[in-house]
């Protein structure tokens, strides 16, 4: 039977919904300005890449104890219309021929960081919505909407980019989070914020606060460095792969995308098994068993050439791989916010994403210099060896066992 998780969820689920396809409807689009609009060096763009995601999460450092603090909706509608005013500028100023790769940089850090902010804010009002079983099942809607956005967003996008050019793709993923504010704006339940004396106890705030609770409890501090680790690992390879299959081996571009479009459903799928698995088998062995073979597949990029064969390789390992993260993912988000009280839910979120972005721009950084050496393939062959140790960071049984960190004294005011 289809759970029913109540017309606030709905909302919040809609609003992450329709944000996410407008970010995968833009996939791409800044390198795309960058290069054809500005006329911007390889390097540029790489750099582009790497710095927004390593300055947004410098910045967001200081977002978890300001998220903690405060009301959670007007933050997540605050973070969209921040989106919505940075994504917007993008356009005006090409319209008036003003546009610079400096704005683009600047753009994508603000919205990175606004980004960070909403998922803190979401994260935390999620746990103040729902409670037991019904975190895992939204977790799990929250995990296949993305994958199927992830599906149909960049072939949707890449269509609007042939016919009206890169800049309408950045409209179109602004004109989202405006659309997501309002979704948020109607949620009408309670809301949920820490008193602000306890937040503002110095040894309790900021990335001190976030990270010293992760690593106090066992199973979110194996938890996050496993995920940190596999979750750079994976993305380090993604520009490599592309430069491997566009330009060593010469795939079409509607190839390249296909490569990536198919796999993606694999994802929704195995969100949609994931809370039945569990039902079956527990969280801890689904969680193992499928945290074990996520790390396996990527080795099987190593044997990528060219022509059809190499094309159905990488439908078939990604495909297994995703499906893989399509199960994991909402078993691990759950764990986590079980294991997290509410007044500590926003810091360690903040924490978690922004350590996140910052590994993978790094891991984006080496690779890209690793594969100036050795070239893509060796690169890419790496990085899954390296994958294949991470599942020694997975929690063991006696670790999902122990007692969760008790909730601190005073709770959280409804609000």
């Amino acid at each position: 039977m289809r759970a029913r998780l109540g017309r606030d969820f709905g909302l919040l689920w809609s609003a992450y919904a329709v944000s996410t396809y407008g970010t995968w409807i833009a996939f791409g689009a800044f390198p795309l300005i960058a290069v054809r609009v500005l006329h911007a060096s390889a390097f540029a763009v790489a750099f582009l890449e790497a710095a927004g995601l390593a300055v947004a999460a410098v910045v967001a450092f200081s977002l978890g104890p300001w998220v903690e603090h405060r009301a959670k909706r007007p933050v997540m509608i605050a973070a969209d219309l921040v989106r919505f005013a940075a994504m917007t500028s993008l356009p005006l100023a090409y319209a008036v021929g003003v546009l610079t790769y400096a704005q683009l940089l600047v753009v994508s850090v603000v919205s990175g960081t606004a980004g960070i902010a909403f998922t803190a804010a979401s994260g935390a009002h999620l746990k103040h919505l729902l409670h037991g079983e019904h975190l895992l099942v939204a977790n799990g809607r929250f995990e296949g909407t993305s994958w199927v956005a992830t599906a149909a967003g960049p072939p949707l996008g890449g269509a609007l980019v042939g016919l009206l050019g890169p800049v309408v793709t950045v409209m179109a993923d602004a004109l989202s989070y405006l659309l997501s504010a309002l979704a948020v704006l109607r949620i009408r339940g309670s809301d949920v914020a820490v008193r602000r004396e306890r937040a503002g106890d110095p040894r309790r705030s900021g990335l001190p606060g976030g990270w010293r609770f992760i690593l106090s409890d066992r199973v979110l501090r194996r938890l996050f460095l496993n995920s940190v680790l596999v979750g750079g690992l994976i993305m380090a390879t993604a520009p490599l792969l592309a430069v491997l299959l566009l330009d060593r081996y010469h795939y079409p571009a509607w190839q390249y995308g296909l490569a990536f479009g198919v796999p993606a459903l694999g994802g929704f799928v195995g969100a949609r098994l994931s809370p039945r698995l569990v039902n079956r088998y527990g969280r801890y062995r689904v969680m193992i068993v499928s945290g074990r073979l996520r790390a396996l597949f990527p080795l099987g990029l190593a044997f990528v050439g060219p022509g059809a064969a190499g094309l159905l390789t990488v439908i078939v390992v990604e495909g297994l791989l995703i499906t893989c993260m399509g199960v994991f993912n909402p078993v691990h988000a759950t764990e986590r916010l079980r294991r997290t009280p509410a007044d500590h839910t926003a810091r360690v979120l903040a924490t978690w994403s922004a350590v996140g972005k910052l590994v993978q721009a790094s891991l984006m950084v080496g690779w890209g210099l690793l594969a100036t050496l050795t070239g893509p393939l060796t690169a890419i062959t790496l990085s899954g060896v390296l994958l294949l140790a991470t599942p020694l960071l997975l929690p063991t049984r006696a670790d999902m066992s122990a007692p969760r960190p008790a909730e601190a004294p005073g709770g959280l005011p409804a609000l």
